[in-house]
């Protein structure tokens, strides 16, 4: 029951994140880099800190969480410094290929590299028991992602270049699967953030909560990575204007912290979740694959809303459902191998 619970959470927070990419359609007359530099200090900066004050019991702070081992504080921000080159890449990649395939494509790279490197660190033997479970769990995932990254191929293929540019604005595939694959990669960076904020944790503290400090800390590296791209990016498109739009101001710092609140929700709901899962069980380390693969079933199903799948063929539908069905059952996967 309390996996059941867990993963309910989990998925909670991973519809908030699949759904933070709808509000950019309300942001009005910005160019990409103001909007994403807006929403990214709600997502990565406010939003995270207020999570982690969840984290600090009475007669504590949240400097002294995060003075409990100063390595390790670092060693989290300095995986979410690499990990923003995902996160500013992950932005690029919706931008070239849409929410669906764009999601799709990144969050299975990312699914990989963030459950099987922590395990290897931890020194997991991946072809025998629980680790071998967690490969199979894996793949099984990966396999799923294959098959709607080809529902995406068929669709591009099928499609004339004035439905492309109608279904998403910039579409360039080459590019786009590119930009998506290193966004996945340095995404998984976040996976390993996480795991080298672990003992960011103090006495009394609720097991709801205690991953949140150490999401900060991710976070915060990530903010420096893509603030940084983004005020370069302001400077060489003359665009600085955007934030004194005053008329559009109150609007677009409106979705902006939508957009940003929606996609924290994701990690807020990791934490919460893993809390119910069982310490050292499969389920636990493949916790980070079942968000990624949630993001994607919930991603493609706001690409179909967003009429992104529109006009395709029905041999395109029948692929993409096959693959929406091959990542739920890698969510059970785990607990039918108990």
């Amino acid at each position: 029951m309390n996996t059941l619970i867990g993963l309910i959470i989990i998925a909670i927070g991973s519809f908030g994140q699949s759904s933070s990419y709808v509000p950019i359609n309300k942001v009005k007359d910005w160019s990409w880099e103001s909007f994403w530099l807006t929403q990214g200090i709600f997502a990565w900066l406010i939003f995270p800190f207020l999570g982690a004050l969840l984290a600090v019991p009475e007669g504590s702070s949240l400097l002294q969480i995060l003075s409990v081992d100063i390595t390790a504080a670092l060693k989290a921000m300095g995986f979410g410094v690499l990990w923003g080159v995902g996160g500013l890449t992950f932005g690029l990649s919706m931008r070239y290929l849409g929410v669906a395939l764009g999601q799709s494509i990144s969050l299975g790279t990312c699914s990989a590299f963030g459950t099987l490197i922590p395990a290897l660190m931890a020194g997991t033997n991946l072809f025998e028991g629980k680790g071998l479970v967690l490969l199979i769990g894996v793949s099984i995932t990966l396999a799923g992602i294959a098959i709607i990254g080809y529902a995406g191929g068929l669709r591009a293929k099928n499609m004339t270049e004035e439905e492309r540019k109608a279904a998403v604005k910039d579409f360039a595939l080459t590019k786009g699967l590119l930009v998506a694959l290193l966004a996945g990669v340095m995404s998984a960076c976040f996976a390993l953030g996480l795991e080298a904020g672990t003992p960011l944790v103090v006495d009394g503290v609720s097991e709801l909560f205690k991953t949140l400090p150490a999401t900060l800390m991710v976070t915060c590296g990530g903010f420096i990575t893509n603030a940084a791209y983004c005020l370069f990016q302001n400077g060489k498109n003359k665009t600085f204007g955007d934030y004194g739009k005053k008329s559009l101001l109150a609007n677009n710092m409106m979705f902006c912290a939508l957009a940003g609140l929606l996609w924290y929700s994701q990690f807020f709901g990791l934490g919460m979740g893993k809390s119910f899962l069982e310490p050292g069980s499969v389920m636990m380390a493949f916790s980070w694959s079942i968000l990624m693969a949630l993001n994607v079933i919930f991603s493609n199903i706001w690409g179909i809303i967003l009429k992104e799948w529109k006009g395709v063929s029905k041999l395109t539908i029948y692929v993409l459902v096959a693959g929406l069905g091959v990542l739920i059952f890698a969510l059970i996967f785990p607990e039918l191998m108990k």
